[in-house]
């Protein structure tokens, strides 16, 4: 269960920085679209998407995800809300990321394409990293606990999305800039990327159990296929059974494996 602790005024700084951080990446990303200033993510995206393309409407679960993120880091300013293990172990990492999906929204307003590479793979990574190494915590943690859902679920939405936006965004600069190697057609590439998204997106959630990092990757590998019936069938059809993949994989890993990590030992009953 969540501790009861106190945060100290270490740990207090620390969930105000979490909220500066979380308020500074929506603000950016909602204000730069009103105000128009530069252009937009989408349209930074669909700038050089001709070797893969996600529908525009896929887009929409980074309302979800900045709720998700509000509701983390308003939880932790709150009075009764004690000092965990989750909220301590993933706090400055999710600061850190989401600081940086905060200025990847500049990055991309600007055009700086090589900044957009390095902000969206070293967001993910400071997330998933932390993830993978806490992931003991994370399996035991009581299905219906405040940190599962107001710490976990937020933080792991936000890096399964990333973790699908970054080949994304890299095929997109790699291609817009003629730099795509030659060793494969850009459909293969595109494939590629898709196959290594569903694994780490299989391997990743046998580790946490829980449907939350894959749930975006699947999100978008059925707005690949949306976006390349048309124009590229293969590619789309090969997105579309990467995600049929990934849902029936974390149904089987949360649902039937779960429950055996958490079984007690014989000498615990």
């Amino acid at each position: 269960m969540s501790s009861i602790l106190r945060p100290t005024p270490a740990q207090r700084t620390r969930r105000l920085v979490v909220l500066a951080t979380a308020a500074f990446a929506v603000v950016v990303a909602y204000g730069q679209m009103g105000l128009g200033l530069g252009q937009t993510a989408a349209e930074f995206s669909a700038d050089s998407d001709a070797t893969l393309k996600v529908a525009g409407w896929a887009f929409s679960i980074w309302g979800i995800i900045y709720l998700g993120l509000l509701a983390y880091a308003v939880r932790q300013v709150l009075p009764q809300t004690g000092e965990s293990p989750m909220i301590n172990r993933l706090g400055w990492p999710s600061a850190a990321a989401m600081l940086g999906i905060g200025w990847w929204i500049i990055a991309a307003a600007l055009d700086w394409e090589i900044g957009t590479i390095l902000l969206i793979f070293g967001s993910a990574i400071v997330l998933i990293v932390p993830l993978l190494l806490n992931a003991a915590t994370v399996r035991a943690l009581p299905r219906w606990d405040r940190d599962r859902w107001l710490v976990v679920w937020p933080l792991s939405l936000l890096a399964g999305w990333l973790t699908i936006a970054a080949p994304v965004n890299l095929l997109t600069v790699l291609t817009g800039n003629g730099d795509l190697p030659a060793a494969l057609s850009p459909t293969l590439w595109a494939i590629l990327a898709v196959v290594v998204v569903s694994v780490l997106a299989l391997a990743i959630t046998a580790q946490l159990r829980i449907p939350a990092y894959a749930l975006p990757i699947a999100w978008g590998l059925i707005g690949a296929f949306a976006a390349e019936q048309s124009r590229n069938p293969t590619l789309a059809f090969a997105a579309l059974a990467a995600a049929i993949a990934v849902i029936v994989g974390t149904v089987v890993l949360v649902l039937r494996l779960r429950a055996g990590v958490e079984k007690p030992r014989p000498s615990e009953t």
